[in-house]
């Protein structure tokens, strides 16, 4: 049997990467589509070849669907099968110790500071890229277009030629915007497949992209529709903007002025200073997307909403399964305070729960309020403890200091109501190829490589592999908050969490202090809760192949889906049509067929994930039956957690640390002076924190140095 695991391994690996060459093949094929959509060539000689699979039953909407949806459904679909083999590898990540990422020089920073943040090489310049590809789109589309304006066409609108450009203009700015409503939604959607696959992304790790495709959207958008309202003016033709019916270019005006609206009213509280001082104000305006996308669909048409409808279709279908999940509350069963104004909670698990180190979880807690998430780092780690999960909340907001007061004031509380959505996190790491990691953390900022250290110990400790030489930087403000190092061990401390395989070294800095208190020398506080027999273990919501039946309810809804539409156009759009004299796609058909097919999309995507949820949630409750009969040594342990902080294994910690007081850390110093081949660096903490420590690795100092930024702030 174990001369046979290699050889399986491989046969995994060359299947993975004939799907992911597959995915990249189809991907390219689909840009080449959009770089070659203005073009006069297109038009005269592929489109009507590509029109030739026109049916009755779907139209030139098929043709649509097939050239503009299919791709990135497809891509998608594979991209399960190819993230499902990487779970079954045998232990996929561990395996590649010591490979060096051929890619890493191009993730340094070249860009720290500006309105894009930490910007990598190759993340500037596919941005640059892309803005290449917007422009090509604006004016070649536009060139065209003004290349068929006649004097004959000036005339019947009524139009001067200046009138007219600015017109057109104004339309091309819209089409643009588009266009990057494709990725704005796919870059967002928590459970992608695609985003892995294509774009070696984490959701977590896509949020500042859709953050930028967002401001393009609305700029553009909103360009857009002042330019009509502009031009509407000049000619004498106020009365369009209340015009709902489909006009000469295929859109209803009022429905697009709609979803304008909405879309600024989302926009106007995404700016730092607004999402940071009144989150509430921003999460709930958040919502208005939905409003947006519907009056978007009713703007454009339905043959041209499914030229951009493909990422909103995945990230649909990725809300409908975290919303079936969020349904159930989670068996919470303990929490540490400490006495930093931190809380840990430790959540019972299935032990098919696998994930990766700085995966994170959304949190819901009804007693504070019923439609707020909040993400917070999981920092256990599935091998080391594979019964319970656990997040860390600093008591920063106004959310997390109701749950800090809640828990706080009510130390018998027997039982806490919470929902959850995910773990999401990388689908894989790479940690293992440095030879040394320097983690340089500031006040919470410490949680993800809490996660880490434990991924470290574990694969030490287990596969007796080579790991690289740990240096934790951290930096506090009291020295109260030097209690979050007790979090860097299990709660339940074994010999298998232990230190004794793993190089730590941590260098603590206390700012605000001239040197250790007693005044803060509080122990922790565990509250132990009483879970209803209703409450479950935190579990994937498809279960373990969690992928795979990702991948069949993204194939079998969309399959659904075009049946339906299908039916709808042959045997109701369709015979409308034809009793219209000026041709296909008459007002009356138009207006109700986008109406049609958003009410199928929905009712195929919730159909088919709600089969889904329940048939894994049957395999669920066995796992949470024998989850429970193990619960009894868990609350076990978790009850002598006090004892564990004294213990041998939390020894090797104060041993591992060294306190600064009175003074910040010289990063530049502390990290140029680590040698070797490879030394990764990562930051996770204030702005300005990680800042510093791009800039160190971008000045060019050192060779050796690979930055990565782990930011949780939205």
């Amino acid at each position: 049997m174990e001369s046979k695991a290699p050889n399986s391994c491989e046969g995994t690996n060359t299947i993975r990467a004939a799907l992911k060459l597959t995915c990249m093949v189809v991907f390219m094929g689909y840009l080449m589509i959009w770089i070659m959509s203005p073009c006069d060539y297109y038009w005269n000689n592929w489109w009507p070849n590509i029109l030739k699979i026109e049916s009755t039953y779907f139209g030139v909407q098929g043709v649509f669907i097939f050239v503009y949806s299919f791709p990135i459904l497809f891509i998608a679909a594979l991209g399960c099968v190819y993230l499902h083999l990487g779970k079954k590898s045998y232990d996929n990540k561990f395996e590649r110790n010591g490979q060096r990422d051929r890619f890493a020089s191009w993730r340094r920073p070249m860009l720290v500071k500006g309105p894009l943040g930490i910007v990598s090489s190759i993340e500037l310049a596919l941005f640059v890229m892309f803005m290449a590809l917007l422009v090509w789109l604006f004016s070649v589309d536009l060139h065209s277009k003004l290349n068929r304006v006649t004097p004959q066409v000036l005339a019947m609108r009524k139009e001067t030629i200046w009138e007219n450009r600015f017109y057109n203009a104004s339309l091309m700015l819209g089409v643009v915007a588009n266009t990057v409503i494709i990725f704005l939604f796919l870059f967002v959607t928590r459970g992608s497949s695609v985003l892995p696959v294509v774009f070696g992304l984490s959701s977590e790790g896509s949020i500042k992209y859709h953050i930028w495709l967002g401001h393009i959207v609305m700029v553009l958008s909103t360009a857009h529709g002042l330019g009509h309202i502009f031009c509407w003016v000049l000619t004498n033709k106020v009365y369009e903007m209340l015009n709902w019916e489909f006009q000469e270019a295929q859109t209803s005006n009022v429905a697009g002025e709609l979803s304008l609206l909405a879309g600024l009213g989302l926009w106007a509280t995404t700016f730092p200073r607004i999402r940071r001082k009144m989150f509430e104000l921003f999460f709930y305006t958040h919502y208005l997307y939905i409003l947006f996308m519907i009056f978007f669909v009713f703007h454009v048409n339905i043959r041209y909403a499914y030229v951009i409808h493909t990422g909103f279709y995945l990230f649909v279908v990725d809300r409908c399964l975290r919303f079936l999940q969020s349904r159930r509350s989670v068996r919470l069963i303990s929490a540490r305070i400490l006495p930093c104004k931190t809380l840990e909670l430790n959540f019972s698990k299935s032990t098919g729960l696998g994930y990766n180190p700085t995966s994170i979880m959304f949190i819901n807690v009804p007693a504070i309020s019923k439609l707020q998430w909040h993400p917070f780092t999981v920092t256990s780690n599935s091998n080391l403890e594979p019964l319970t999960m656990s997040v860390v909340v600093k008591s920063e907001g106004s959310w997390t200091k109701k749950l800090d007061q809640m828990l706080s004031s009510r130390p018998f509380l027997d039982r806490l109501e919470v929902s959850v959505e995910g773990p999401y996190g990388p689908a894989s790491t790479h940690f293992l190829r440095h030879d040394t990691l320097v983690m340089v953390s500031g006040g919470s900022g410490i949680t993800p490589f809490i996660s880490i250290i434990r991924e470290l110990i574990f694969a030490s400790k287990t596969f007796e592999c080579k790991t690289p030489k740990v240096i934790l930087i951290c930096s506090f403000k009291t020295s109260s908050d030097l209690a979050m190092l007790d979090l860097l061990l299990p709660i339940s401390s074994t010999p298998s969490s232990t230190l004794s395989n793993l190089q730590l070294e941590i260098k603590a800095y206390v700012t605000r202090e001239k040197g250790p208190t007693t005044d803060n020398a509080n122990h922790p506080i565990t509250i132990l809760f009483k879970p209803l027999a209703t409450d479950a273990p935190i579990s994937a919501v498809l279960g373990p192949k969690s992928w795979l039946w990702l991948g069949a309810i993204i194939s079998s809804s969309f399959i659904i889906f075009l049946i339906i539409i299908g039916s709808i156009n042959r045997y109701y759009i369709y015979p409308i049509d034809q009793h219209n004299p000026n041709g296909k796609f008459s007002y009356p058909a138009s207006a109700i067929q986008p109406a049609l097919n958003i009410l199928a999309a929905f009712v195929c995507i919730a159909t088919t994930a709600t089969v889904a949820v329940l048939w894994n949630n049957k395999q669920h409750a066995r796992e949470a039956n024998q989850v429970e009969d193990m619960e009894g040594t868990t609350k076990a342990e978790v009850s002598g957690a006090d004892r564990e902080l004294e213990s041998l294994p939390q020894e090797s910690i104060v041993q591992a640390t060294k306190v600064h007081y009175g003074e910040r850390p010289d990063l530049r110093k502390m990290i140029l002076e680590y040698k070797g081949s490879s030394v990764g660096v990562l930051a996770c903490g204030p702005k300005k924190l990680r800042h510093d420590v791009a800039n160190i690795c971008s000045s060019g100092l050192a060779d050796n140095l690979y930055f990565e930024s782990i930011s949780f702030s939205w």
